[in-house]
């Protein structure tokens, strides 16, 4: 009797093991990520979606975009600089990182640097002990309520200091500002490289290698934008306009910093592309980069049109908003910005879809894996997502009203991917009560189709004609533009 009941015990012992071993290999894994993929500073930098310029310097100060490098520091003098003021500003816009031009293509440096009289120092503001960049740097700190964060712009063009010409010299002045730069004024989440240089511009060579190598030595999170990244690349053009097609992966050998032979392949990026470097979309709210007293913001209505070309075709748009000669931004930019996030927020703080129902052609894991269509409608536009099964054809996501009679308007569809595991969507359609109102190609993080009417319908169908491996969805919207009269 003994031996039975060791038996039955052993059996029942046996059974267990196995539900336990089971049960964790029932649960579905992830999908495997498409290669390449963003760092982490390269994730949380775009999803900053919208960054602020701040063109302030000598030009600001003469009515010019260029400076010569020959205009004497005294005419430097913004008897009203509050550094304050502009962080407020952005964050009331919904900015979360300000780029200040510490030394533009004329040479003069908004701090202090000792290896150049050419700055604050022989200016009279501040009686020659200003720092520009010190105020800057500590506003953001302190009003920024640790949603903003600060970067700086060097200009490597400089047409004030003799040394520029000579290999060496220019480059070694050129790494002793940088050094200065982000060592001395703490964080620093992005650093601009900027290509250009006029044609007049005496020849050399950047040493671009030894750059890149001492800003990762002295900021280990920062984030490098120059014409070819290598964190963040530029799009191609200063209208804040990508292309229709917009891959964040792209071939960096294939770029070169200051060549205006690649400003297409800048532009749409390179679904074959080996390197993740995501495009960042640099327009001005002026005309000009600089304040002029002669020049106003853009409509709400060009401002808005940029957004949808730049954020909504995945990439980040930085906004310049000047300061003016007084050192404050101006009060017509600033009501243009709040307009402007007023707008934003208008559009796309209601989704219309989570009122719907949805389906999709299949889920991994089946229901409750993990991978439903829940996660499309969820907070979590990253790590949160929509994955079909492996080895079907055709792939959608159906939004539906519950109520038939109700209908909804909208004229605005998002669609994001999680691309924390790559970029994957090629091309896609979208149909309203069986009827293609678009047909699409890339969509990346933020993807945003605005319509040409707003529409009344029961039923919104995203398919999915083409990806590199399983498509992957993290979220999706209907929004109502009011602002959009096309």
């Amino acid at each position: 009797m003994a031996k039975f009941w060791y038996l039955v015990c052993m059996i029942t012992f046996l059974e267990l093991s196995k539900l336990a071993i089971s049960r964790p290999e029932q649960v579905p894994t992830p999908p495997l990520p498409v290669l390449p993929l963003p760092t982490f500073s390269q994730l949380k930098w775009q999803q900053r979606e919208l960054i602020m310029f701040l063109h302030f310097g000598v030009n600001t100060f003469t009515d010019s975009e260029l400076g010569t490098g020959k205009e004497n520091p005294s005419i430097f003098n913004p008897v009203g600089l509050d550094t304050k003021q502009w962080v407020t500003v952005a964050a009331e816009a919904g900015i979360s990182l300000m780029i200040l031009t510490a030394k533009h293509h004329d040479g003069f440096c908004l701090w202090p640097s000792k290896y150049t009289d050419h700055s604050v120092i022989s200016s009279p503001w501040r009686n020659g002990h200003g720092d520009v960049v010190q105020e800057f740097i500590d506003a953001v700190k302190t009003h920024g309520g640790g949603g903003i964060d600060a970067g700086l712009y060097l200009s490597p063009w400089d047409r004030h200091d003799k040394r520029y010409g000579h290999d060496l010299q220019y480059n070694e002045y050129y790494l002793a500002q940088l050094q200065e730069l982000l060592s001395k004024y703490g964080s620093v989440k992005e650093i601009w490289f900027d290509g250009f240089k006029g044609k007049e511009a005496r020849n050399m060579s950047y040493y671009f290698s030894d750059w890149f190598a001492m800003v990762r030595e002295l900021q280990s999170s920062i984030n490098i934008f120059s014409d070819a990244g290598p964190d963040v690349r530029w799009v191609g053009n200063e209208k804040g306009s990508a292309g229709n097609t917009s891959w964040s992966t792209i071939n960096s050998t294939l770029l070169s910093i200051g060549n205006l032979s690649v400003l297409d392949y800048l532009n749409t990026g390179d679904p074959k592309g080996t390197n993740w470097l995501p495009a960042e979309c640099d327009v001005s709210i002026r005309e000009g980069w600089f304040w002029h007293k002669s020049q106003s913001p853009k409509m709400l209505s060009q401002l808005l049109d940029i957004y949808y070309k730049s954020v909504g075709r995945n990439c980040v748009m930085l906004l310049n908003v000047p300061p003016n000669s007084t050192g404050l931004i101006s009060e017509s930019d600033i009501h243009r910005l709040k307009e402007f996030r007023t707008a934003i927020d208008t559009i796309f703080s209601t989704n219309l879809a989570e009122k719907c129902t949805v389906k999709v052609s299949s889920q991994r894991g089946g229901k409750g894996g993990g991978f439903g269509p829940e996660n499309v409608l969820d907070n979590d536009h990253v790590w949160t997502y929509w994955s079909p099964k492996e080895n079907k054809n055709e792939h959608w996501i159906e939004i539906k009203v519950p109520n038939a009679e109700e209908g909804m308007k909208f004229n605005v569809v998002r669609i994001q991917e999680p691309i924390g595991l790559g970029q994957r969507i090629i091309k896609h359609e979208i149909y309203v009560d069986g009827k293609k109102v678009v047909q699409g190609t890339t969509v990346g993080y933020k993807r945003l189709h605005r319509l040409e009417k707003v529409l009344h319908c029961r039923v919104v169908r995203i398919i999915v004609k083409e990806s590199k491996g399983l498509p992957l969805i993290s979220s999706t919207g209907l929004h109502l533009d009011p602002y959009w009269k096309p």
